[in-house]
């Protein structure tokens, strides 16, 4: 990226129809605010001097995003967290687009990276998937739910529900102990649940496929931890990781570094900050929970659950990962065994 110091700043408010600008003369300081249609957008800031074009990261930012910088200008995602902060008065689209301004020029603000089409896809792909696993939970929930009703009581999880809802329903027929209307009721309910799952799988497949035409999504999954879902989510949400100077401030994003309080000169570390993207740290901590409770740990985990909590070790553990990840993808290296666990190296000596 060229520098951005001498260019103009245009603060730009996203909407589905109208934008809102907020444009400062860089050598009169007259303010213009001003609002263009959506399909005079790309007009404008064609004929537009070359400048820095700070907008919010919300649903369509990034489309927005790829097409300003297609006609020579630079662009800033802000988070939209730290955005409301400058919000001076009422809420309006004006003001808006002068916070953004503002907020554009903050030294301290970390934007957030343009995601490429194919980013933004495999991200949809994961948010789909989300949407219909939630809603095979529910469906499975209510399941369980009404059937309790009836004093049948499945087991918790979804393979084990599968694996025993079809005989309680033949021992709860012979019983007489469900209607026939209802029976075929769950059956049905059964056959919505295997289409969601069927639908999940599909979108899984489509996600492994990409990762097997991408390098640095199968670079990270030699990481333990880190599946199929985690590595295509990472390097889709992410894109550049060298806009990160080091790996902790990578895990601080991700929100897996402790929260920090201090007043008086003294400092106390309390539980991780949980800022950052919830999806990619639920991602890590889940990769990181499966790791150490493998029956087979290595002697750093074993040697950690000795002297700290288990859900301490799993957060340790996701912090590591998201780390390594950073390592292998902004330095360009390859994933190291000795270096994840060098107590093993030495144990073998």
């Amino acid at each position: 990226m060229q520098s951005t110091a001498n260019l103009p700043v245009i603060g730009l408010d996203l909407a589905k129809t109208v934008f809102q600008l907020h444009i400062v003369d860089i050598e009169s300081g007259e303010i213009q605010r001003r609002q263009i249609k959506r399909a005079k957008l790309a007009e404008f800031f064609a004929k537009c001097q070359r400048s820095l074009v700070a907008m919010e990261a919300c649903g369509t930012s990034h489309h927005w995003a790829r097409v300003i910088r297609s006609l020579g200008h630079e662009v800033k995602m802000l988070p939209a967290q730290h955005v409301k902060a400058f919000l001076l008065r009422d809420k309006t689209d004006a003001m808006d687009a002068q916070a953004i301004w503002v907020a554009a020029q903050q030294p301290h603000i970390k934007p957030v990276p343009v995601k490429t089409e194919r980013q933004q896809t495999c991200m949809a792909l994961h948010g789909m998937r989300r949407q219909l696993m939630k809603m095979r939970i529910m469906q499975t929930n209510a399941l369980r739910g009404i059937l309790a009703e009836f004093g049948i009581a499945l087991p918790v999880g979804y393979k084990q529900l599968l694996k025993t809802v079809q005989v309680e329903l033949a021992k709860a027929q012979q019983a007489d102990q469900l209607s026939a209307d209802l029976v075929v009721s769950v059956q049905e309910q059964l056959k919505r649940i295997d289409s969601l799952q069927d639908d999940i799988d599909l979108l899984g497949q489509r996600l492994r496929i990409m990762i097997r035409q991408d390098r640095q999504m199968q670079a990270i999954e030699q990481i333990p931890g880190v599946g199929d879902l985690t590595a295509s989510a990472l390097v889709a949400a992410v894109g550049d990781f060298t806009t990160f100077k080091s790996g902790r401030q990578f895990a601080s994003w991700v929100g897996l570094v402790p929260r920090q309080v201090g007043t008086g000169g003294k400092t106390q570390q309390l539980g991780i900050s949980k800022r950052g993207d919830t999806y990619l740290r639920t991602l890590l901590i889940a990769g990181a929970r499966a790791v150490v409770t493998r029956t087979e740990k290595s002697c750093w985990i074993t040697q950690l659950l000795e002297r700290r909590h288990f859900n301490v070790v799993v957060v340790a553990l996701a912090n590591k990962m998201a780390r390594t990840a950073w390592a292998i993808l902004a330095k360009g290296v390859a994933f190291d065994k000795v270096k994840w666990n060098p107590l093993e190296t030495v144990s073998a000596r």
